[in-house]
């Protein structure tokens, strides 16, 4: 693997401490994790935001990389505060992606969240600056995992930028192969069945099962950078509230680790 390639691993809808709660040891070893802040609720406006660099992050820990304000992982030359320490990529485009392709890797997405569809008009946003984009839909991460290794195979000895969106972890939290039903969503916004238990146990059998798709992924990985996060998280029914699209404490608290350049940070 080119040590210059990235790997961006988004699990949409993971809340860090059912992260926290599952036996992902490929996942847990790409960086110590810590416990962060997305900048928005919703799988668009996070995307968005961490595409021209502002990812999750800890105010309190004035490092960088894990504090974008410090210093960013993903930084668009003169686009806001330059931060107190240098990026670890510092990069000119319309976005992180088109950056990437203008640097000279070869830029491969694939996403499961329907932000990212190409059917809609606004995913165009999303999608802007790969060479290759797949969406897929409910059909999982085991085919996004296939997808861009074939992707990979194509481009040779050039550096890659890859980035996945993964949707098991998003509701309904199902997995191929899981022993309840795709239809069942236990998170369903203004219920008044508390299902919070169910929806905790099936969010950490699917980061899980997650875990085992991307090991080998993440093994190609380790001599470049990985980023691993969320865009956001669910409420399991604090305050009332259910899944996301709104502010608060439960759906911006996410799961972040990072491997720079082969070093676990």
């Amino acid at each position: 693997m080119n040590p210059d390639s990235v790997l961006f691993l988004s699990l949409d809808s993971c809340r860090h401490d059912a992260f926290a709660a599952a036996d992902a040891p490929a996942l847990n070893g790409i960086g110590r994790v810590r416990r962060a802040k997305a900048p928005s609720h919703f799988t668009f406006g996070s995307h968005a935001a961490m595409f021209v660099g502002f990812t999750p992050g800890v105010a309190e820990e004035p490092t960088p990389f894990f504090n974008p304000k410090f210093a960013r992982l993903f930084r668009l030359n003169y686009a806001g505060h330059p931060g107190s320490a240098p990026p670890g990529f510092l990069l000119s485009g319309d976005n992180i992606v088109d950056g990437f392709r203008k640097a000279g890797h070869r830029t491969i997405g694939t996403a499961a969240m329907g932000w990212f569809d190409p059917a809609t008009a606004v995913s165009a946003t999303l999608r802007q600056g790969f060479d290759a984009f797949r969406f897929v839909g409910g059909r999982g991460v085991r085919t996004q995992v296939q997808w861009i290794e074939e992707q990979m195979a194509a481009a040779g000895d050039a550096p890659v930028f890859v980035f996945a969106n993964i949707g098991e972890t998003h509701v309904p939290y199902h997995h191929e192969g899981a022993p309840w039903s795709r239809d069942d969503n236990p998170c369903v916004p203004f219920q008044t069945e508390d299902r919070s238990a169910e929806c905790r146990r099936r969010q950490i059998a699917c980061v899980e099962y997650v875990d085992r798709q991307v090991a080998g992924l993440i093994e190609r990985f380790h001599g470049a950078t990985i980023l691993m996060c969320a865009d956001h998280g669910d409420c399991w029914g604090e305050d009332g509230l259910w899944e996301h699209g709104v502010s608060h404490e439960m759906t911006l608290t996410v799961p972040l680790a990072i491997r720079y350049r082969g070093r676990a940070l």
